[in-house]
């Protein structure tokens, strides 16, 4: 089972997460340092308009850009090491396990890990106002953990009563807030911002598609070559 846990992880890992390292470079890093132009003081917002403080501006870095698509890579095999521990659980558990459904899987996990932490604390910019970092980890982590929990009880709960514990736990982490800043401040247009949580949202919810889908194709695999 370890054999196949490995397996299956590394592969859809690292093909989920050279697909999300390359949808970040062509969608979310040109908004990113965008935003850091601003941050810098590079460019300023001036009238309405953004005024260059300086001719130069960020091109394409090869070695920045291969380190980001491989810390990408890393993190998503992270991400398909639970979700492939998690499809043998639920295979136990008589749950069909392939690629098929394992679109839903990574539909499950883009709720777990981005939308639900993600509704209340939107992605953010460099140069925006920002709660306490620690506060806010403690936060991400704990709507996280909920979700995760509430979308397998959406999925295996045989009852009122433990889809009902699922929604409190949807619900519970945005009923408290979010940790907030005490101004809302900062040299970068909202227009930035909106447009970086947005792309942020779209890559993640391909990549976590992608991950469930790959997992789930693996270790289907996996299972039938060592039947």
């Amino acid at each position: 089972m370890l054999s196949k846990l490995l397996t299956s992880a590394l592969f859809a890992g690292a093909a989920a997460g050279l697909f999300a390292g390359l949808l970040q470079l062509i969608f979310v890093q040109p908004v990113l340092l965008h935003a850091e132009l601003y941050e810098s003081g590079a460019l300023v917002h001036f009238g309405g308009q953004a005024v260059s403080a300086h001719p130069e501006l960020p091109g394409f870095d090869p070695v920045r850009d291969l380190l980001s698509i491989a810390f990408t890579m890393i993190t998503y095999t992270g991400y398909a090491l639970i979700l492939v521990g998690l499809m043998l659980l639920a295979e136990e558990r008589g749950a069909t396990i392939d690629a098929r459904t394992g679109i839903i899987w990574g539909v499950a996990g883009f709720v777990a890990a981005h939308f639900a932490p993600g509704f209340s604390l939107a992605p953010e910019v460099p140069g925006v106002a920002a709660a306490d970092v620690g506060a806010r980890q403690v936060w991400w982590f704990a709507t996280v953990a909920a979700a995760a929990i509430a979308m397998w009880l959406l999925a295996f709960g045989r009852n009122w009563t433990l889809w009902g514990v699922a929604v409190i736990l949807l619900l519970a982490p945005h009923l408290v807030g979010a940790p907030e800043p005490d101004s809302f401040t900062g040299p970068v247009p909202t227009e930035i911002g909106a447009l970086f949580a947005a792309r942020a949202f779209g890559v993640g919810l391909a990549a976590w598609v992608l991950t469930g889908m790959f997992a789930a194709y693996f270790l289907d695999k996996e299972q039938r070559r060592t039947a």
